[in-house]
């Protein structure tokens, strides 16, 4: 178990960009391809789901998540990492922020599904395929955040949900390769406006996201903010070992 441990650490130092000397691109990806399938890594994520450890991680909440300031520098919350630049027009604090987002590029996947876990396993092996070489030039991309995911509820909770995952393009990818894989995109987000829940806790499961948008909603609705309800985006930040104080968003696009 130990070494799967160790094996998952070295994973998220890839992802982020800290690949350990003396092994090729491939060669992890294929490691990580094997390390995903193996039931003691993903037993430690779904130790998760077991009581008191998934009330310590759910209830260690920050006492305002929305307390980002604009001022031109990127956010704590990137990690250091290539994150879109944002200004915040309002704030409504502990519960939401408004935040105006100019034009940036994504690379995109989408899929129809009842199993969000499953989904978001496949669609962010797409993505981090393409940003490993999977493209036109061979060309590998460093990681960004936040990872988001616009989600469409189905009609009910035995119906197919649509959910598309997309990798923030850094503005220094200034013409992004063309994606080998037929099931992913580059997309280009016009400028856009954003209603924003920022939030701690461990999140693992669709329900604690669409729980966290009904709050969001319901704030929005009390403050008579015009909003699209009919889909919204959850946005991490965090890798799977970092439990407390995770950076978490849902958002609403402003209409």
């Amino acid at each position: 178990m130990l070494f799967k441990v160790v094996s998952l650490c070295f994973l998220l130092q890839l992802v982020h960009g800290n690949i350990v000397p003396g092994l090729d691109l491939q060669s992890s990806y294929q490691s990580i391809r094997r390390m995903l399938d193996v039931k003691p890594v993903q037993k430690l994520v779904e130790n998760f789901k077991i009581k008191p450890i998934q009330k310590l991680v759910e209830n260690f909440e920050q006492t305002d998540g929305n307390q980002q300031v604009s001022t031109g520098t990127v956010p704590k919350f990137c990690h250091k990492l290539d994150c879109p630049a944002f200004t915040v027009v309002k704030n409504v604090k502990g519960k939401y922020e408004k935040r105006s987002y100019p034009t940036t590029h994504w690379v995109s996947t989408q899929l129809t599904g009842i199993d969000f876990t499953q989904a978001q396993r496949t669609m962010f092996m797409r993505l981090f395929h393409y940003i490993s070489g999977n493209n036109s030039k061979g060309e590998k991309i460093a990681m960004t955040v936040p990872v988001i995911t616009r989600l469409i509820p189905g009609a009910g909770p035995a119906c197919e949900s649509n959910f598309t995952m997309s990798f923030y393009l850094a503005n220094k990818v200034t013409d992004p390769p063309t994606p080998s894989d037929p099931t992913v995109k580059v997309t280009k987000f016009e400028p856009f406006d954003a209603y924003v829940k920022s939030f701690s806790g461990y999140m693992i499961t669709a329900s604690q996201w669409v729980k966290r948008a009904r709050q969001l909603a319901t704030d929005l609705n009390g403050s008579g903010e015009n909003y699209n309800n009919k889909y919204f985006y959850t946005a991490g930040y965090d890798n799977p070992l970092t439990v407390l104080l995770r950076h978490n968003e849902v958002w609403y696009m402003a209409k």
